[in-house]
């Protein structure tokens, strides 16, 4: 009875434009009120509860940064640096896309922003040198969703504090996991580029790569930097996105000195408001999540799942399968936010690690990104390519299902993700 109110209730609620936030606390009072237990002041408890944590912080830092470094010159440098890399190879382009799109990654920590910057910057390059701008646009849209899955990452802050697991530990897990989906979108590149006949530019000189290289080196810098101080205790994730603020900030205005102080209020602003919208959505979302505790559908939904129980790849293909499905409809933070308080207990007791479950978790979410109807990358790709959502939809397709490919192969072998994290994390 309280799974179907609870998934009634939400689904409802969405299907009068509700937006998600409000559809959550919808949701929870309409749990409260079946379980007879409805009380305002318990909604406006959970409400701000769930926004005081100190791991939250990090989101809108990494917020800052992701703005500052899309205005201040540092994504600019981190694609020409790709460019002088691999740009020589056939299908240059697309290698130098996916290149460009593990290293902004590691920078910002948003797919949105990192598909954005791409779009502008690659699309037209691509186009102009003859690729399909239905595949140039797709394979900018999958690359930019690798952005949640190396650190830092959003989606790992969320989910960590949601779900009570460590944060520099999804962060450091996260790293090859990221790569791997990145060597996935390379072999279908490769697979796509295999029907075109284009020409390939010229090899960058020596000269060329050295100058691009210094150019882009403070950019490069930063995720060295954020790698080293999370595997030697440095500072905190928390800590992290502060250092990774204050250091874009200071490269883009004192060194690249691309962003204006004039620009700075704008800047400011806008990632002021995306990181309220993602605020309240945590905050709202904790309603939900202390009433799914109480009402104990993670223990209905524990009883649904045990014939998997057993065999834990089963089960982990089961849940995949379920944040697939989910994922074509909901957007990332809310599947995470919804989810999350459903799926951890019935991880703990299967006994499954629940960073290796936290990083498939988030791949599967990210994925979700651009995946038909609702894909916010999607949308956002083809708002800045002035592409069409179904020529886009056509053109993702084959990089979509090779990042599927490369999540359920992390589930069937779950050393990809296990093994990496240990060398890492120590």
């Amino acid at each position: 009875m309280t799974i179907a109110v609870f998934t009634f209730s939400l689904l409802g609620a969405m299907a009068l434009g509700m937006p998600i936030a409000f559809a959550l606390i919808v949701c929870g009072v309409a749990l409260m009120s079946t379980i007879d237990m409805f009380d305002a002041q318990i909604v406006a408890q959970n409400v701000i509860n769930g926004a005081d944590s100190f791991p939250l912080m990090a989101i809108p830092f990494f917020m800052l940064a992701g703005e500052v470094m899309n205005k201040g010159g540092l994504a600019k440098r981190i694609v020409n640096v790709a460019l002088v890399a691999v740009g020589h190879f056939r299908g240059g382009l697309g290698y130098v896309t996916i290149l460009a799109s593990c290293i902004l990654a590691s920078l910002s920590g948003s797919a949105a922003a990192d598909a954005a910057a791409l779009a502008a910057l690659l699309v037209p390059m691509m186009v102009a040198a003859g690729h399909k701008k239905s595949y140039a646009a797709g394979l900018v849209a999958a690359g930019g969703i690798i952005a949640p899955v190396i650190p830092p990452s959003i989606g790992f802050v969320i989910f960590g504090v949601a779900a009570g697991v460590s944060i520099s530990k999804l962060f450091l897990a996260g790293i090859v996991p990221g790569l791997l989906l990145g060597a996935g979108l390379c072999l279908a590149w490769a697979w796509v580029v295999r029907q075109e006949n284009l020409t390939p530019p010229p090899r960058a000189s020596l000269h060329e790569i050295m100058k691009a290289v210094i150019d882009g080196f403070w950019a490069l810098m930063l995720p060295v930097i954020i790698v080293v101080g999370l595997r030697f205790g440095i500072f905190t994730p928390t800590e992290a996105a502060v250092v990774v603020a204050v250091y874009a900030l200071f490269v883009a205005t004192c060194i690249y000195r691309e962003l204006k102080l004039s620009q700075l209020y704008e800047v400011f602003v806008s990632s002021a408001v995306t990181t309220s919208i993602v605020m309240f959505l945590v905050a709202a979302a904790l309603v939900s999540s202390w009433l799914i505790t109480v009402s104990e559908i993670s223990a209905q939904v524990v009883d649904l799942l045990k014939p998997f129980m057993g065999n834990n790849t089963l089960l982990m293909l089961a849940i995949m399968v379920v944040v697939v499905i989910v994922g074509t409809a909901l957007d990332m933070t809310p599947t995470i936010l919804i989810l999350t308080p459903i799926l951890m207990p019935i991880i703990k007791a299967a006994h499954i690690d629940p960073v290796y479950f936290g990083v498939l978790f988030i791949i599967n979410n990210a994925i979700g990104l651009i995946t038909p109807p609702v894909g916010v990358v999607l949308n956002v790709v083809c708002g800045v390519s002035r592409i069409s959502m179904e020529d886009i939809i056509k053109g993702v397709w084959p990089f979509m299902i090779a990042q599927l490919i490369v999540l359920f192969a992390m589930v069937l072998f779950p050393g990809l993700v296990t093994i990496p994290a240990k060398w890492f994390g120590g």
